[in-house]
C-alpha cells in the first residue's frame, strides 16, 4: 500500500487544488487532503435544510474542486494489479492518471470505491493524478438521499487515498458468516485466477494459537470460492464479550504462497424472532443505543482513529451497548473498534428522507456491505433514513453479507415495520406503550430528541422501563450524540450549530459533557441499584438488579468509602475518606436480582456520606452511588458551628420597616408584604442587595396580619397571608437569619417554594453541598452525586458557545446547604429539611420563540417541587410534557409543606475552621 494522501485529518498530504466558487476561487492553490475544503479556506458553506430556511428559489453552491498530485510507483510493482483507492469524497468524482479516465465517474460521498489502474501509470517515471470533485451530485436522487438533509454540507476528498499493488492473482474480498457454533464459512472472491491452484483458510486465536483450518483446490478462471468447517469452543463475540478472531486467507501455487490477506472476526448467531425480540448466540438483547454523525469542528467529518476511540469509549462510559451510524457508514477505524471494545452497530446507507434511486442504490450497497461486511459489531443493515427507503435495495445487501444481518428500515410513520422490526421514531411514553403491545418488535432507531438541553436523558428512565420489561421492546437509539458544530473558517474560526437545527447531542462537538450524558449513565448502569436514601434501619445490604446480558455481577467489583464532607467556609470542595473497603461480589446471574452486602464497620454512623464504585471486568467503572449518612439537621448548620461570637439582637421599625438588628447585623423586614428589603452585614453599615423575598412561587401574597415578637434571646416576625401561608423571620445572637415557612397546595404544578431577588451581575461563584455538579430538571434526576461541589459562574446555554460546563444556572438537587460567592460578599443558605432544590438565576432548558418551560418569580429560588423539560418535538406553549412518560408529569401536590432557611451573610471569625485533615482530596470539580 502506499498512501498518496494524508492518513487521517491530523496527518495529511499537500496537493494542488482550484475551486470554481466560493473563498479562494479561480486561482490554484494547495489544499491538504484528506479534508472538507470549507476548513481549508475554500468555497463556501451550506447547511442542507437551506433549502427549506431560504425557500424555493434558494440554490446551493455548487462548486468543483480540481485536485492534483505528483508520484511515483516503484519498479518491484512492475507487473502487479494495482488500484487506486479512495475511501470517501464528497460527492460526484472523476479521476484521471496521466490525463486518463480511469473509470466511471463515482457518486455518493460516504462510500470507498477504486479503480484499477495496471495500465495507467508508468514505472520509474512521475505519474500525474487529477481528482474532478463536484460538491453536489449530477444525480437528482443522490443529493436527495444525502445532501438536502439535517446537517452540514461539506466537500472534498475527506478520507484516504492510496495504491494497493496486488499479484495478477489475488483474493479482491471476502465475506465471513462465523456462527456461535463454531461453524465457519467464508466467501471468497478471487481475481486473475490463471495458475494458482490451492485456497487455504487458518483462523487464529488473539493469542496468534491455530485453532482452525481448512483448504480447497482452484481451477483457472475461478473467482468466488467458498469454504466452511467447525471449531470447538469458540470464545463468543457480544458487546461485552467482544472476542475476536484472526482468518489468514492464502493464495498457494504448488505449496508456495503466493498472495496472502487476514480478516479480523468474531463468532456470534443473530436471531430475529418475530413478534419476541432479538437475540445474539441464544439471549435476547436490548439496545442501549445512540445515532452518532461522524464529526470534529475542525476538520467535518474527516477525522481521526484517535477520534473515533474516543466516541466508542464516550458511548460505552453512558453504560450503552449500541450505536447507529446516522445516517451513512463510518470510517473503518471506527467499526474496528466497534469489534474490538464491544458495541451493537447498525450500519446505514445513507438516505436522510429520501431514497438512492435503485441503479445508484446498487452500486453504494455493494460498496458498503464489501466494506464492511467481516464486521461482528454490526448486527443490522439500515436501508435508509425517515422515507428514504428504496425496496429494491433490500435484496442487495445479501449478494455481499454472507451472514445475511437483517436488514431494517429506520422509519419516522406508523405501520412500516420491516423484517418484525418496527423502528418508528419519536413516539411518546404512551403509544411507546400501545406499540409494544402489537405485533412486531420495536426498536426505535431515534428517539427523545436531545436539541438544546431537551430530551437525551430527560424522560429515559421511564422509557428504558417500558422497553426492558416489556417482551418485545428491544431498546432504541437516542438523537443523538454530538452537537454538530463547524469551526466557521470564513467568521474567524466561530463554532456555528446553525441555530437550532445541529445543537442535538449529549455531548458537546468537542465532547464537552453535558448533563444528560451523565443522566443516561446512571440509568443504562448495568448494575441496577434505586436506593435513593438510606433507610433507618439500613445494615449495609443493597438490593441489586443485573441488568448485563451475558456478564455474571460476580465478575465485576465493588468499592465503598465512607466519607466526611467539606464545610462551607473550608477553601476546598470535595471531602475526605474516613475509611475505604471491598464488597464480596455477589453471584447474580444477568436480568436476576440479589443483594450486595457492603459489610461496613460497626461505626460506620459517625461519617457524613457513603460512596458505592462498580467497576466492571475490564477495570472501567460502570458508575458511582452517593448517600448522605448525616441529615440536614447535622449538614445544613456546619456554618454555624464557627460562629462563635453571640450578640445581642433587638428590633426597630419605622412606618414602613421592622428591623432586625445585632452588633455587627441588619435586616430590614417590609410592614406591608413581610419580604426581607435590605441587608448589612457590618458595622461600617456594608450592604447586601440580596431582598424581595420569600415570596411564593404559586398564588397571590395577600398580607392579612403582621407582628413582631421576642422569643428567649431572639427576635422574630410572623406574616400572615389571605390564603393560609404564613413565614417567621428570626435573627439569632451567633448572626444567622432563619426564615420559617409553610404553604399550602392541591393540584398540579411546574414548581413549589419561595423566590428571592439577587443580580447575578455581582456573582463569582459557587459552592454546594448536594446532588451535582450538573443542573437537574423533574425527569432527570439521574446522574448527579451527593459531594460538595462548585462552580465558576458560567452563562453557557446547553447547546450553544461556549460550551462550558457544568451550567452555572439551573435547578440543584437535594442541597444542604448553599454558598454564593459574590462581589458584595459570600451568601450561604442552608435547610434544616431534606429534599431541597435550589433555582440559580435565569435559564431554559428549550429555545424557540420563547424559552422553556417557564421560571418562577424572582432569580434564586428554594423550592419542594421542579418541572420536567420536554423535547423539541413534545411539547407545546404550555409545555405539556405529561406524554413523555410518569417522570414527566407535573407535580401532583396535595398538603402543607414547611421548611427552615439558616442565612448568614459575609464570613465568620473563622478560627480554627481551615484546619483541615491532612487527608486526600477527591472528587473536586474538574469538568
Amino acid at each position: 500500500m502506499q498512501f498518496l494522501s494524508g492518513t487521517d485529518s491530523e496527518h495529511t498530504k499537500e496537493w494542488d487544488f482550484w475551486i470554481n466558487g466560493g473563498r479562494k476561487s479561480g486561482s490554484w492553490n494547495k489544499i491538504q487532503v484528506p479534508s472538507q475544503w470549507e476548513q481549508q479556506g475554500f468555497g463556501s458553506y451550506n447547511y442542507g435544510r437551506d433549502y427549506v430556511t431560504y425557500g424555493k428559489n434558494f440554490k446551493f453552491n455548487d462548486e468543483i474542486g480540481l485536485y492534483k498530485h505528483k508520484f511515483q510507483v516503484p519498479n518491484s510493482w512492475k507487473g502487479k494489479s494495482i488500484n487506486i483507492v479512495f475511501e470517501g469524497s464528497m460527492t460526484d468524482t472523476e479521476v484521471k492518471i496521466n490525463r486518463k479516465l480511469v473509470g466511471a465517474i463515482h457518486q455518493g460521498a460516504f462510500y470507498e470505491f477504486k479503480y484499477d489502474i495496471s495500465d495507467k501509470v508508468q514505472f520509474g517515471k512521475e505519474n500525474i493524478l487529477e481528482v474532478k470533485v463536484s460538491k453536489m451530485s449530477a444525480d437528482k436522487s443522490v443529493n436527495n438521499a444525502e445532501r438536502l438533509a439535517d446537517y452540514w454540507i461539506l466537500g472534498g476528498i475527506f478520507r484516504p487515498v492510496y495504491l494497493e499493488a496486488h499479484p495478477k492473482e489475488y483474493i479482491s474480498s471476502t465475506s465471513i458468516d462465523a456462527k456461535a457454533d463454531g461453524t465457519f464459512r467464508s466467501n471468497i472472491h478471487l481475481k486473475g485466477v490463471n495458475s494458482v491452484n490451492n485456497l487455504k483458510v487458518e483462523l487464529f486465536d488473539i493469542k496468534n494459537n491455530l485453532i482452525g483450518e481448512s483448504q480447497v483446490q482452484i481451477q483457472k478462471g475461478d473467482t468466488l470460492k467458498q469454504i466452511q468447517f467447525s471449531v470447538k469452543n469458540p470464545k463468543l463475540w457480544t458487546a461485552e464479550t467482544p472476542n475476536l478472531y484472526k482468518a489468514k486467507f492464502s493464495l498457494n501455487k504448488n505449496r508456495k504462497n503466493i498472495f496472502h490477506t487476514e480478516e479480523k472476526f468474531g463468532f456470534r448467531t443473530i436471531e430475529i424472532r418475530k413478534g419476541d425480540g432479538i437475540y445474539i448466540n441464544g439471549t435476547k438483547i436490548k439496545m442501549k443505543g445512540i445515532n452518532r454523525h461522524v464529526w470534529w469542528p475542525e476538520t467535518g467529518r474527516a477525522v481521526t482513529e484517535n477520534i473515533d476511540l474516543m466516541d466508542v469509549q464516550l458511548i460505552k462510559e453512558m453504560n450503552m451497548n449500541a450505536v447507529r451510524c446516522s445516517h451513512y457508514p463510518p470510517n473503518k477505524s471506527f467499526l474496528k473498534i466497534c469489534d474490538s471494545l464491544g458495541l451493537y452497530v447498525l450500519d446505514e446507507l445513507a438516505s436522510w428522507q429520501k431514497k438512492y434511486s435503485t441503479e445508484v442504490g446498487k452500486k453504494l450497497v455493494k460498496e458498503m456491505v464489501t466494506r464492511d461486511a467481516n464486521h461482528p459489531s454490526i448486527i443490522f443493515w439500515s436501508n435508509g433514513n425517515e422515507g428514504g427507503h428504496n425496496f429494491d435495495l433490500d435484496a442487495e445487501y445479501a449478494k455481499y453479507d454472507l451472514s445475511n444481518r437483517p436488514v431494517i428500515h429506520a422509519h419516522h410513520k406508523p405501520g412500516n415495520a420491516f423484517n418484525g422490526i418496527d423502528c418508528n421514531h419519536y413516539e411518546d411514553y404512551y403509544s411507546t406503550k400501545k406499540i409494544l403491545e402489537g405485533e412486531n418488535i420495536y426498536m426505535p432507531t431515534e428517539f427523545l430528541h436531545a436539541q438544546d438541553d431537551g430530551g437525551g436523558g430527560t424522560s429515559l428512565a421511564d422509557y428504558w422501563e417500558l422497553h426492558w420489561n416489556s417482551k418485545k421492546g428491544a431498546g432504541g437509539f437516542l438523537w443523538a450524540f454530538v452537537d454538530e458544530g463547524l469551526v466557521r473558517t470564513d467568521f474567524k474560526n466561530q463554532i456555528d450549530v446553525n441555530a437550532i437545527n445541529a445543537p442535538d447531542g449529549v455531548l458537546g462537538p468537542h465532547r464537552e459533557k453535558e448533563g444528560s450524558f451523565y443522566a443516561i449513565r446512571e440509568i443504562y448502569s448495568p448494575v441496577k441499584i434505586d436506593l435513593k436514601t438510606l433507610p433507618d434501619d439500613f445494615n449495609g445490604t443493597i438490593s441489586v438488579e443485573n441488568r448485563y446480558h451475558f456478564t455474571n455481577l460476580n465478575e465485576c467489583q465493588f468499592e465503598w468509602k465512607l466519607v466526611k464532607f467539606k464545610t462551607p467556609f473550608s477553601s476546598e470542595s470535595g471531602f475526605d475518606i474516613i475509611k475505604t473497603g471491598k464488597s464480596e461480589s455477589p453471584n447474580i446471574k444477568p436480568t436476576e436480582k440479589g443483594n450486595i452486602n457492603l459489610n461496613l464497620p460497626i461505626n460506620w454512623r459517625e461519617s457524613e456520606g457513603l460512596m458505592l464504585t462498580a467497576t466492571d471486568k475490564f477495570g472501567k467503572e460502570i458508575y458511582t452511588w452517593t448517600w448522605k449518612i448525616a441529615l440536614n439537621e447535622k449538614l445544613s448548620t456546619q456554618f454555624s458551628k464557627s460562629l462563635i461570637k453571640k450578640f445581642p439582637v433587638s428590633v426597630a421599625e419605622n412606618d414602613s420597616l421592622f428591623i432586625l438588628k445585632s452588633e455587627e447585623k441588619e435586616f430590614s423586614i417590609g410592614k406591608k408584604d413581610g419580604l426581607l428589603k435590605s441587608v448589612i452585614v457590618d458595622k461600617k453599615g456594608k450592604k447586601m442587595s440580596f431582598k424581595n423575598g420569600p415570596v411564593f412561587v404559586n398564588g397571590t401574597m395577600e398580607l392579612s396580619s403582621i407582628k413582631s415578637f421576642v422569643e428567649g434571646q431572639n427576635q422574630l416576625i410572623e406574616a400572615k397571608y389571605k390564603n393560609g401561608n404564613k413565614f417567621i423571620w428570626k435573627l439569632n445572637p451567633n448572626g444567622i437569619l432563619e426564615l420559617n415557612y409553610e404553604y399550602s397546595l392541591a393540584g398540579d404544578y411546574q414548581f413549589a417554594g419561595v423566590s428571592f431577588d439577587y443580580s447575578e451581575n455581582y456573582v463569582i461563584g459557587a459552592k454546594w453541598l448536594g446532588k451535582g455538579p450538573y443542573h437537574v430538571w423533574k425527569n432527570r434526576l439521574q446522574g448527579q452525586t451527593y459531594n460538595v461541589w462548585q462552580n465558576l459562574k458560567n452563562s453557557t446555554r446547553t447547546g450553544f458557545s461556549p460550551w462550558i460546563y457544568p451550567e452555572f444556572k439551573g435547578y440543584f438537587d437535594d442541597i444542604s446547604w448553599l454558598q454564593l460567592n459574590t462581589a458584595e460578599g459570600k451568601i450561604t443558605v442552608g435547610t434544616e429539611e431534606e429534599k431541597m432544590f435550589v433555582r440559580l438565576f435565569d435559564f431554559y432548558g428549550i429555545y424557540g420563540a420563547e424559552g422553556y418551560p417557564k421560571l418562577p418569580s424572582g432569580n434564586i429560588s428554594f423550592l419542594d417541587a421542579i418541572p420536567p423539560l420536554g423535547t423539541v418535538l413534545a411539547f407545546n406553549i404550555n409545555n405539556d410534557t405529561s406524554t413523555l412518560g410518569l417522570e414527566s408529569e407535573p407535580n401532583h401536590l396535595n398538603g402543607t409543606f414547611k421548611r427552615t432557611l439558616y442565612f448568614y451573610f459575609g464570613l465568620p471569625d473563622l478560627g480554627d475552621e481551615n484546619k483541615q485533615f491532612s487527608m486526600p482530596k477527591e472528587n473536586i470539580l474538574t469538568d
